[in-house]
């Protein structure tokens, strides 16, 4: 299954689109479910809905072979924790998405893991997931090699001060 998230805080209805459209060119053999928030946009081609409880969402991630999502820390930890492949696509304050380009700031921190695969614009995202899977990338019978990413310096202080 591929599972897409855009999250509890805000709607990303760029990444729903795109996705659904790559499903219509595409017809995956896998099933693709997507949690798609307060957005407008109904994507025509998967099962969908608006929010999950906590559990759920655990389970269906779990459950899954890749995931696309927005550029947000809680999705990219939970990928990286659960050795899960994603593709990211960051929300961008020039198209009225977020406040401000902090998830453009997380896509350049998480760009050398191998786990994870930006797309930077809706074209690119078509181009992404076809190539996700068909490599090795989302393929659950190679597990990822996690010895090779070590996150900045600079982002774990950072993280850290956010905590403290």
């Amino acid at each position: 299954m591929i599972f897409v998230t855009v999250g509890s805080l805000d709607p990303f209805d760029r990444l729903i689109k795109g996705v659904d459209q790559w499903i219509a060119e595409t017809s995956p053999k896998e099933k693709v479910f997507a949690q798609i928030g307060t957005g407008s946009y109904a994507p025509a081609n998967c099962e969908a809905v608006r929010f999950l409880t906590p559990g759920r969402y655990r389970e269906i991630f779990q459950e899954s072979r890749l995931i696309v999502s927005h550029a947000g820390m809680g999705t990219i930890i939970t990928a990286l924790e659960l050795l899960k492949p994603i593709i990211i696509m960051p929300k961008r304050a020039n198209l009225g998405e977020q406040r401000n380009d902090h998830q453009l700031a997380t896509v350049r921190h998480f760009r050398r893991s191998q786990q994870i695969i930006v797309a930077e614009t809706d074209e690119d995202l078509s181009k992404v997931l076809n190539q996700s899977l068909s490599s090795t990338f989302a393929d659950k019978h190679n597990p990822l090699d996690t010895t090779n990413y070590q996150p900045a310096p600079s982002l774990i202080q950072f993280i850290r001060e956010f905590v403290s």
